[in-house]
């Protein structure tokens, strides 16, 4: 079975309250929420936060809602606090981001696809198909084995391509970047959130590389779904721009 839960922080240094936010006549967790209910995959969808505000916003449609710590470092964290309050009848859970209030169920069915009992640790990724793209040190490139799982996670662009302009690089070599929604096999997020913070996670503010540094294998998934997040206030009108909704 499939836990799929939306980790809802009330407090953002650029955005606060932004679960609460209105677009276009629903807030975006329930936005998020509801898109996730059309997932076929997923057996049930729970929204995990640390404010009250939000508890009583999601009463108001139905969701069921959990009440984890403040002090949380990051979504991984309140999904394994979340879990353990929801029972312990899953073998899979999948952490929906709370900023995308329009993502596709299509794709979260693809990464619960994997959730095979012998998938680990699973999360998506999207070809790169323009150079400027690819610099951007804002989008996360991912390196993979012949199985398909994760060797490294970056903000750098790797692997170098010798002797090809960099502008071309993305004609060479297939380069993929980071979609960030996460599937965890249920006794593996018991124990990543046991792990001290890894020296190249420090280095790259990525998570996922403490994961990788103590031998966990990260499974990709290829997609067609982009995200479009909404980290500032300005993001709403883009997004909606992007969905074609304006």
């Amino acid at each position: 079975m499939i836990l799929g839960i939306i980790p809802a922080r009330y407090e953002s240094t650029r955005f606060p309250g932004k679960p609460l936010i209105d677009i276009m006549g629903k807030s975006m967790i329930q936005r998020v929420y509801e898109q996730s209910l059309m997932a076929s995959k997923l057996h049930k969808v729970l929204i995990a936060t640390d404010d009250e505000r939000i508890v009583k916003h999601a009463a108001t449609f139905g969701a069921e809602v959990v009440l984890t710590h403040k002090s949380h470092p990051s979504g991984t964290d309140r999904c394994a606090e979340a879990l353990e309050k929801a029972g312990s009848n899953y073998d899979y859970i999948i952490n929906i981001q709370g900023d995308e209030p329009f993502i596709n169920p299509e794709q979260i069915n693809e990464l619960a696809a994997v959730c095979d009992g012998q998938t680990e640790l699973a999360t998506q990724m999207i070809q790169v198909d323009s150079h400027p793209v690819l610099f951007d040190k804002g989008e996360v490139k991912i390196v993979l084995n012949h199985k398909g799982e994760a060797l490294f996670f970056s903000r750098m662009v790797i692997p170098f391509i010798k002797g090809i302009p960099e502008n071309e690089w993305h004609l060479h070599h297939p380069y993929f970047r980071h979609v960030g929604m996460y599937a965890y096999r249920k006794d593996i997020l018991q124990a990543i959130t046991k792990l001290k913070p890894s020296l190249l996670e420090k280095a790259e503010s990525l998570e996922q590389l403490r994961w990788l540094e103590n031998g966990y294998k990260i499974k990709l998934v290829q997609t067609q779904f982009d995200s479009h997040c909404i980290d500032t206030p300005e993001d709403i009108e883009k997004v909606l721009k992007l969905m074609k909704l304006k």
